[in-house]
């Protein structure tokens, strides 16, 4: 089979393939599967927060994570995270490092996810319209009153992560 864009790897309860799916299809049936996040931080520590576009399936006009995205047949994790900079932010040849991996859950959307940073990023050209709408750094004064009055307006990973105080775990 071609590898094709929107087919991912469906993974067994110890990350290890065993199918090619579409995503759409891994969704549906709750699949375990891969996928990373980027978080990007400035040099004063306050981390980017995409607004995901309105035309998005999931959770269009929330804020979200920095960067995140599903991890393609026979991609590595890192070459993923790199994609998805570039397509989402327009971010190339960025020097990324590996945070930590979060195994599959429900809370994870039935995703292993590798987490990778960003740091001393200051500014963020015009985000890909079609993925994103805007974005800004915030503080973590400035995400705890988001998580607090405005829980309604995140994606559920952005709040998955700070409950289990991932977001400001730098280096």
């Amino acid at each position: 089979m071609k590898n094709k864009p929107n087919h991912v790897e469906v993974v067994d309860i110890k990350n290890c393939p065993f199918a090619r799916m579409n995503l759409t299809e891994v969704h549906r049936q709750s699949l375990k599967h891969r996928s990373v996040i980027v978080l990007i931080y400035d040099n004063k520590g306050k981390l980017y927060l995409q607004k995901r576009s309105a035309e998005k399936k999931h959770y269009p006009g929330r804020w979200d994570l920095s960067a995140s995205g599903h991890v393609y047949v026979k991609e590595s994790f890192e070459d993923a995270a790199l994609r998805v900079l570039k397509t989402k932010l327009g971010i190339e040849h960025a020097n990324i490092k590996e945070l930590t991996e979060l195994k599959a859950s429900s809370e994870t959307g039935y995703e292993f996810i590798k987490l990778f940073i960003l740091d001393k990023l200051n500014t963020v050209s015009p985000p890909n319209p079609n993925e994103v709408e805007s974005g800004f750094f915030y503080s973590m004064n400035e995400l705890g009153w988001l998580l607090k009055e405005c829980r309604e307006l995140l994606a559920p990973k952005l709040v998955y992560l700070n409950d289990i105080k991932m977001l400001y775990k730098m280096k």
